[in-house]
């Protein structure tokens, strides 16, 4: 239907519009204070970026692309995800070239995933992104996780942990592989067909599988944390060190992989603890090698990624809305067509000192501009027109007192904004 927006998209309305501004002001001081810097991505890439960044053996490949052939046969899709864009942008305009670590961050840029629509996940969602291209220290990611918990606190999330765990690295994680398909060889063939194809390719990713029969195979499977190399046990080591120092709680999960192929070394999620059962609100790790991968120079990186509509959702399930803002706080209202014009030159001055301020456009009765200024949550009405005009002024009326008071209509600008201090 043309008047039904496609199944999996949400449009954002006026009266929401303020909900998402306040999050985003909230994402921009923080990202300034951090010393991230905006990047902005095309919505669209070349598919290939995608299949050799994101991995073929996830289920945001194999499934949730959405892929088309353009006019110059060129297959291109709408981004799943927002790393490999940002990647790709460092390595083609050279910023590797730059003051080193780089550190970026994108805002309220759509993603898009064909998967079933659910409660703050839509098949074009949004996120709030931060990437830092060559920092091998853990404190990288010590600091991408304190600025998360930092801005889940400062909207009013509670009861918020970091789960963490690390996944070695091309050293070390072959040995984890061996040590999963050997666990898991006996019983490949009772798992689900997607498992089945990861067990030669990516053992790893079936620890990622939803399916309740796989989950419960797996249960009982090695701990990468038992597979870790030298370097990466002592990279793993000094993030919880890090994390400690910072006061920020977090538990060790060896079950967290993400899911996503490019990661390396450190995986996290910040999961809401909400009765028996966890809510992941984002997660990110560490991708030591996927810069190098799509034809960068050999350089480590973290992020992460953040679902803006999953917080939405959580402050409104909570509570924890702030107050929709007045839509004006200054109703000029004429008294009969012959000063609508003079209503109209006093509603610019006043936006003209900044007063957030509104006439009528819609040739209304005296009454009806009343109740318009009523409904848009106005303090001020000013009345032009009448015997005050006649004298030069204007008739001011505070809605939140009821009283009124009359102003000349010169001085009606300065006048009005020292009544909304």
């Amino acid at each position: 239907m043309l008047t039904q927006a496609p199944k999996g998209t949400r449009d954002m309305l006026p009266q929401q519009a303020y909900l998402w501004q306040g999050l985003e002001a909230k994402m921009r001081a923080l990202a300034a204070l951090w010393g991230y810097r905006e990047i902005r991505t095309p919505v669209f890439e070349h598919t290939e970026l995608f299949l050799r960044g994101v991995g073929d053996t996830t289920d945001i490949v194999n499934k949730e692309m959405y892929t088309f052939t353009d006019k110059g046969d060129r297959s291109i899709t709408l981004k799943p995800e927002g790393t490999a864009g940002a990647v790709r942008a460092f390595i083609e305009s050279r910023l590797y070239a730059e003051p080193l670590p780089c550190k970026v961050y994108y805002l309220a840029a759509p993603i898009f995933r064909y998967e079933n629509p659910q409660a703050g996940r839509l098949r074009e969602h949004h996120q709030f992104g931060m990437e830092c291209f060559g920092g091998k220290s853990p404190a990288v990611e010590a600091e991408l996780i304190n600025l998360l918990m930092t801005l889940l606190h400062e909207v009013g999330l509670k009861n918020l942990v970091v789960h963490i765990n690390s996944i070695g690295c091309k050293e070390c994680r072959p040995k984890y592989h061996e040590a999963l398909r050997a666990y898991l060889g006996g019983r490949i063939d009772e798992m689900c067909e997607d498992c089945r194809s990861r067990f030669d390719r990516n053992p790893l990713r079936i620890l990622d599988c939803k399916k309740d029969k796989c989950k419960e195979i797996v249960k009982g499977a090695p701990s990468i944390l038992d597979c870790l190399c030298d370097d990466c046990k002592a990279h793993f080591a000094q993030l919880q060190e890090l994390l400690a120092a910072q006061g920020i709680p977090f538990e060790v999960d060896p079950t967290i992989v993400r899911g996503l192929d490019y990661y390396t070394r450190t995986v996290f999620e910040v999961i809401m603890q909400t009765g028996r059962e966890g809510l992941a609100l984002c997660g990110g790790g560490r991708y030591d090698n996927l810069i190098e991968q799509l034809g960068g120079p050999d350089m480590p990186a973290a992020g992460f990624g953040l679902g803006l509509e999953r917080i939405l959702l959580e402050l409104k399930n909570q509570g924890l809305e702030p107050p929709a803002p007045s839509v004006t706080d200054v109703y000029v209202a004429n008294i009969g067509d012959e000063r609508r014009t003079d209503a109209f030159k006093l509603t610019q001055a006043l936006r003209a000192q900044g007063v957030k301020a509104d006439s009528d456009l819609c040739s209304r009765s005296l009454k009806a501009q009343f109740k318009y200024a009523d409904k848009l949550g106005t303090r001020l009405i000013v009345m032009v027109g009448g015997d005050e005009f006649e004298r030069g002024n204007v008739k001011v009326r505070d809605l939140q007192t009821r009283e009124e008071q009359e102003i000349a209509l010169a001085d009606a600008p300065a006048q009005i904004v020292k009544m909304l201090v």
